[in-house]
């Protein structure tokens, strides 16, 4: 019993004598390799080797053996299993060294060989390609006519492609049509003066202007004083009669000049409230209120400057019969009216324009009319 253990416990301890072997060497040097346990105490045949002081080569090294952020010192070495017999060679001392620039290749997980697996694409077996179809008669292909096209771009293509003529054609067609179609909905949609051009009657009822060209003789003495136009702001201080005036040029507007005249006019001319105004041209009900303020004190300001008196020739040459005798001088009749007008919120504003005569807030204006009957002067005052 006791030779048979001691038989068991001999064969388990032995060590692979073909790997390990004892040496005399008092050095024990070890590989640093993954799964390699190769030393110099057991084997004297196998040669240890630093790391390379190069700096890219030392890399090299520490990718192979796949010891990532592994500290290297002077005692790390790689035993001369990982190399190829051309790498390694022996100096006239009888030291085996390495070649310049040998990198370790051969390791436990390669079977210590260089032939590398083949790929995926290699190992899969794929069905045979289909044959082409057999050509046609040349006489029984149509070739349609092509017509170049650029592209915008050409990853993996040409920079031209070819599309049938006739279809190229349609969608041309197609692409005008539907910009007509367009500009025609936007057009109908819109709330401005280029949508009664064509309508005598929409320009009278809207403008008061006998035609349409009328109201651009008159747009076109104008335009030049609107590059000059000072508007009406919204109001920046606490109390509400506070207004900030600013140049065009410094804020931008939403509606065209010539649509602003044409909204003012409306406004006057029918009597609709801002808020349908606003849904009208589409914009807010307070930018409708400044427009129509700046559009009065513009008008007021430009129109107030033309002289409006007729001469004292042109009033005795169309002066009437009644007025002979002690009215033969008379240039103009003088009258004053009183216009009721919604009460303001202001108070300041209240007191002024409030009326004893009328018991009511009201607008005063005197209008002076020439003896022809053709009024010549008319002016507001609160």
């Amino acid at each position: 019993m006791c030779a048979a253990a001691v038989v068991r416990n001999k064969k388990y301890n032995v060590r692979d004598t073909s790997r390990f072997q004892s040496t005399m060497s008092g050095s024990k040097e070890h590989c640093c390799v993954p799964l390699c346990s190769a030393s110099s105490r057991y084997n004297s045949h196998l040669s240890f080797h630093r790391f390379p002081k190069d700096t890219n080569l030392h890399a090299q090294w520490l990718h192979k053996i796949r010891r990532a952020r592994f500290s290297v010192t002077t005692h790390t070495k790689v035993c001369s299993r990982h190399f190829t017999e051309n790498e390694i060679r022996t100096s006239a001392k009888g030291r085996r060294v390495l070649a310049a620039g040998s990198v370790p290749s051969l390791f436990e997980w390669n079977n210590y060989t260089k032939v590398s697996r083949a790929g995926v694409w290699e190992r899969r077996s794929r069905p045979p390609s289909p044959e082409p179809d057999p050509p046609r008669p040349e006489e029984d292909i149509e070739h349609p006519a092509m017509v170049p096209m650029v592209v915008d771009h050409d990853y993996a293509t040409s920079r031209t492609v070819c599309v049938d003529r006739k279809q190229y054609e349609d969608a041309l067609r197609e692409i005008e049509a539907l910009r007509e179609k367009l500009q025609t909905v936007h057009l109908h949609h819109s709330f401005g003066l280029k949508r009664f051009a064509s309508s005598p009657e929409d320009i009278r009822f809207y403008t008061r202007f006998p035609s349409y060209e009328h109201l651009m003789a008159f747009w076109n003495l104008i335009e030049t004083a609107t590059a000059k136009m000072v508007r009406v702001t919204r109001a920046k201080k606490p109390y509400a009669t506070s207004t900030s005036i600013e140049s065009p040029t410094s804020r931008p507007t939403k509606l065209l000049p010539i649509d602003e005249l044409f909204l003012f006019l409306t406004y006057l001319s029918t009597g609709c409230t801002q808020r349908e105004l606003a849904h009208r041209f589409n914009i807010h009900r307070a930018t409708v209120s400044r427009i129509i303020v700046t559009w009065a004190n513009f008008l007021y300001s430009l129109l107030g400057s033309v002289c409006i008196w007729m001469s004292p020739a042109a009033v005795k040459a169309s002066l009437p019969r009644d007025f002979d005798g002690s009215y033969s001088n008379t240039q103009v009749v003088l009258d004053c009216a009183e216009l009721r007008c919604q009460t303001p919120s202001s108070l300041l504003l209240q007191s002024e324009v409030f009326s004893n005569y009328k018991s009511h807030c009201t607008f005063k204006a005197m209008v002076g009319m020439s003896p022809s009957r053709s009024p010549d002067f008319c002016v507001s005052t609160l």
